[in-house]
């Protein structure tokens, strides 16, 4: 034993190591106080059980349960509606003065599944805040082309933008499949100058079934465009980031609660992953300037909801009962959000989740 070791040795042996040795008096095991009163008589313990069991009883939960026989299965056709408001209060530019860095002037913006719903809300409301280079992607071509042409025609049309100030370009991609991702952003590369500043990732299906029921090729498809989708786009949009940018993945509340009374674990696990994918990745490439932020919306009225309340409008009141706002969202409630993530605004936010829910999963 070394001479160091011999002295510390010693030293322990010195030093008082119990509460005996500084104070012999103290008992070394706590002793404790006897009852006040001795235990209740069995037959008293019986009547204050009895006052209990009116109240234990088991129900079947009405607010908490799954209903199993609500089913939905992703249309394969969708009218013209793009699936929220375009005119009235909250559109168009706003020419006060605000915040500089919540302007979008400058930036080249990419969003998915852009044809209609909330990624096509987001594309309009960059250029509301400022874009003039918007590329929507969308996976049938022809209709994410429409939808750039009508972007494009609104703006001029309302005195918003002058001819070929805005340029707005559609691509068809299917965001599962990774070489038509790979394909996609090397020519919106090609396009836009080479370089992207925020990339929203907004593509995704919803489909219901119970668990037992819900086949695994649908499965397989939702987890495809849902998580590899937003992981092929993330990657390709990260690449064409030399300066840094934003890149936002949609997730859903579903992500963090479990949705009722429909069944969708699928659709709920696959947002969980967009999630986690979100923070992953802001840790990833917080160092390369690029910030990776989750937009969880809640029950939106978009085209596709208009679809599944048509179909079940028992549905509607169910949902709107737990949330605390006592209103669905309107797509435009998520314009603040997706500016504030894009923008210059949230030059130090990566790795957040913003839920847009009305307070549902405050409960």
């Amino acid at each position: 034993m070394s001479v160091a070791r011999t002295a510390f040795a010693r030293s322990l042996r010195q030093a008082p190591c119990s509460r005996r040795s500084v104070n012999p008096s103290l008992p070394l095991i706590r002793s404790f106080t006897k009852p006040t009163s001795a235990a209740m008589s069995a037959e008293d313990e019986e009547k204050h059980r009895a006052k209990y069991e009116k109240h234990r009883v088991e129900v079947d939960p009405k607010l908490a349960g799954i209903d199993e026989s609500f089913q939905f299965t992703e249309p394969k056709k969708w009218d013209k509606d793009p699936g929220h408001d375009v005119v009235g209060a909250g559109h168009g530019r706003h020419n006060k003065r605000t915040l500089a860095s919540l302007s979008m002037d400058g930036k080249v913006c990419v969003v998915t599944g852009a044809a209609r719903g909330l990624g096509n809300m987001m594309a309009r409301t960059f250029v509301e805040s400022g874009a003039n280079a918007v590329a929507l992607i969308d996976l049938n071509k022809k209709d994410a082309e429409e939808a750039a042409k009508d972007l494009v025609d609104w703006f001029v049309k309302h005195g918003e933008a002058k001819e070929g100030e805005i340029q707005a370009v559609g691509y068809g991609c299917d965001v599962a499949n990774e070489q038509s991702v790979k394909d996609t952003f090397a020519s919106i590369e090609k396009d836009f100058g080479g370089k992207i500043d925020c990339m929203v990732s907004a593509a995704g299906i919803v489909e219901n079934f119970v668990a037992h029921e819900y086949p695994s090729e649908k499965v397989k498809k939702l987890l495809d465009i849902n998580v590899m989708g937003s992981w092929y786009c993330a990657l390709e949009a990260a690449k064409r980031m030399p300066e840094g940018g934003s890149v936002i993945l949609v997730g859903s509340m579903s992500g963090s609660i479990v949705n009722v009374p429909q069944p969708q674990t699928p659709y709920n696990f696959s947002k969980a992953a967009v999630r986690h994918m979100a923070r992953s990745l802001a840790v990833e490439w917080a160092k390369q300037g690029i910030r990776v932020n989750c937009l969880a919306p809640g029950y939106t009225l978009t085209n596709l909801t208009k679809v599944i309340l048509d179909n079940n409008p028992v549905l509607r009141d169910e949902w709107l009962h737990r949330i605390p706002m006592g209103r669905l969202a309107d797509p435009s409630d998520l314009k603040g959000a997706i500016v504030l993530l894009g923008s210059d605004s949230s030059k130090y936010i990566t790795g957040s989740e913003i839920t847009v829910d009305g307070g549902y999963v405050c409960l």
